[in-house]
């Protein structure tokens, strides 16, 4: 048989305990949850997405266009042929030519009139302003968008490879110059396959041009 202070030891453990759970349990239940309000500035779309300062916008390039708390306005737009895209409330803006940075601020500035203190975002969806050209004797000379900075060989498997007679020993690049000039890099794609001078391989930049003799 227990005696007295047994039990009254054995009551007190299992109170102890009840207390330590309820205290942890209670705990749980009130820990703080960091929620953004749907206020807060720091929610915007405009200071969670990183920008690339030195993309300029080209025509046929995708913008997604948001401004914030505004479905209306906020859509997915292409960069007409004449360089500017037209929002409501905003009307035709100049877009080809500006970052996104700065075409956000042109939008904010003319939805001023409308909104209080907009929060403009400008993100390239696509880009299909940067372009450059295969041509000569590949299966499939043309125009081709600017994707994942594609080099001298890549440019010739988008273009379905060579024809029978092509001279694969002299093909070049010719690149535009900042000053007007243009420039002509020579490729010998039986060099650079056989791992000989494989800095022949450039990256294309835009408006660059693939000559397959």
């Amino acid at each position: 048989m227990r005696t007295t202070s047994t039990i009254v030891w054995t009551r007190g453990l299992i109170a102890a305990s009840v207390c330590l759970t309820l205290s942890i349990a209670a705990r749980s239940q009130i820990a703080p949850v960091h929620v953004m309000s749907a206020g807060s500035s720091a929610a915007a779309p405009a200071a969670s997405q990183p920008h690339d300062t030195s993309f300029v916008i080209g025509n046929d390039d995708v913008l997604a266009i948001n401004v914030w708390k505004e479905p209306e306005i906020s859509r997915s737009i292409p960069v007409r042929s004449d360089g500017k895209i037209s929002l409501p409330l905003v009307g035709e803006v100049q877009a080809a030519g500006r970052t996104p940075v700065v075409l956000e601020a042109e939008i904010a500035s003319r939805l001023k009139n409308y909104i209080s203190e907009p929060e403009v975002t400008v993100i390239i969806q696509q880009i299909n302003s940067q372009k450059f050209n295969v041509l000569g004797q590949v299966v499939h000379p043309g125009l081709y968008v600017m994707a994942n900075s594609p080099t001298v060989l890549d440019a010739i498997a988008l273009a379905g490879g060579f024809r029978d007679f092509a001279k694969q020993k002299s093909i070049y690049v010719l690149r535009q110059n900042p000053d007007g000039t243009q420039s002509r890099l020579s490729f010998n794609y039986k060099e650079v396959v056989n791992g000989v001078n494989p800095a022949q391989n450039v990256k294309l930049q835009a408006r660059d041009t693939v000559v397959v003799p």
